[in-house]
């Protein structure tokens, strides 16, 4: 007897009583959207983990951003008051307004259609939020910003960015992101959650993170513009030294000579725009930071350095050479003003003589002497918003 037929592994059905291949796409109600950062976190534990961590009261307001299909959302009506959930995607939306819809939860909760930095928000005690990568930063400065902060927020974010807002001096991953959100907050560190918990997966793991901000007499009262323009001057190349990163640039020293005569004209206290003399503007050279190579410090704030040694290095003889043969600088055509030295000088002095941080990194420095450069630079005049 001859056998039987049997179809090639990968190969259509045979008969009609087979069982269909799984697969991702056939079980989706919809194609998740790449676009948003749809990532559905599908294990209910880690979904009561980080309600458990809000501590919510039974009088609670929460804001949730992106609720995706609700699996985070029925866990938090639980245990409070109301819910308002700001979503993107009106299929989402749909889908989480499907899960309460004919229970009582469904009083309790409001759906927000929209972007969430784009929202004006009604009041709220607590937020949380898986929240989708692509506005992980602009979220935690609006949250931060609000006239009437909430209680607590905790947030799921991509663990790089989390290992970031917790980021102490001294660390890899201490940036301006790390001094902004600390100096208006307290964070800390909660959980980790793998990439698996997720549907579709991600590929990155996450983290998730509790921010406190400061309330009353706790909260700084200083303009974020101002702390954070001074901040962006500072870890523009935070390897650096604060010397090198402010008289060692001409774009910032061009840009403090702008908003020092705009200052100046404001109070109105007059300037001198007279052309400095040429022994003046000699004597006014760029400080260069010989203690760190020309790559080093060059990394964006999402960044990194990669240090290569043991490399042989296989450069011709003769362009060693060449290379050793000093250029001479080409002069800048633009002659420079008295005010633009005053300014010069007025930097140094900061640096050197008030705060004595020339020579400090920015990535050593802590939420002190970050206060002190600020205190400093206002002291003469020196504005940055």
């Amino acid at each position: 007897m001859g056998k039987a037929k049997t179809s090639k592994r990968g190969g259509a059905n045979s008969t009609p009583y087979e069982r269909p291949a799984k697969s991702a796409a056939a079980n989706n109600v919809f194609k998740f959207s790449k676009d948003f950062g749809q990532h559905i976190l599908k294990n209910p534990g880690i979904a009561e983990s980080i309600v458990a961590k809000a501590y919510l009261k039974p009088t609670d307001t929460v804001l949730e951003v992106g609720p995706g299909t609700g699996n985070l959302t029925v866990k938090i009506l639980e245990q409070a008051k109301k819910v308002i959930a700001v979503e993107m995607d009106p299929r989402m939306a749909a889908e989480t307004t499907k899960r309460v819809q004919g229970k009582p939860e469904q009083k309790r909760l409001e759906v927000l259609l929209g972007d969430v930095i784009k929202t004006t928000l009604p009041p709220f005690d607590v937020c949380i939020s898986n929240t989708p990568y692509q506005i992980s930063s602009p979220l935690v400065f609006k949250l931060l910003s609000l006239p009437n902060p909430p209680r607590t927020c905790v947030l799921m974010f991509q663990r790089e960015f989390a290992l970031r807002l917790t980021a102490r001096p001294g660390d890899p991953l201490y940036c301006r992101l790390s001094v902004n959100a600390q100096f208006w907050a307290r964070i800390t560190h909660i959980l980790k959650v793998g990439r698996n918990n997720f549907r579709p997966p991600p590929q990155v793991d996450s983290s998730v993170v509790r921010i406190e901000p400061k309330l009353g007499s706790e909260r700084p009262n200083i303009s974020f513009e101002e702390w954070d323009g001074m901040l962006r001057v500072c870890f523009n190349r935070r390897n650096k030294t604060l010397r090198a990163s402010w008289l060692g640039n001409k774009e910032v020293l061009s840009m403090l000579e702008r908003n020092y005569r705009l200052w100046c004209a404001t109070n109105d206290i007059p300037v001198d725009d007279t052309v400095a003399d040429e022994e003046e503007d000699d004597n006014e050279e760029m400080e260069v930071d010989e203690n760190v190579p020309p790559s080093a410090g060059d990394e964006e704030e999402w960044g990194g350095i990669m240090d290569v040694d043991g490399v042989d290095d296989d450069t011709p003889s003769f362009f060693k050479e060449a290379m050793k043969t000093e250029v001479p600088k080409t002069k800048s055509k633009r002659k420079k003003t008295r005010v633009a030295l005053l300014v010069r000088e007025k930097v140094r002095k900061v640096l050197e003589d008030v705060t004595e941080l020339a020579d400090k990194r920015s990535g050593k420095c802590d939420e002190n002497d970050f206060l002190r450069l600020l205190a400093a630079f206002n002291a003469e005049g020196i504005h940055f918003s």
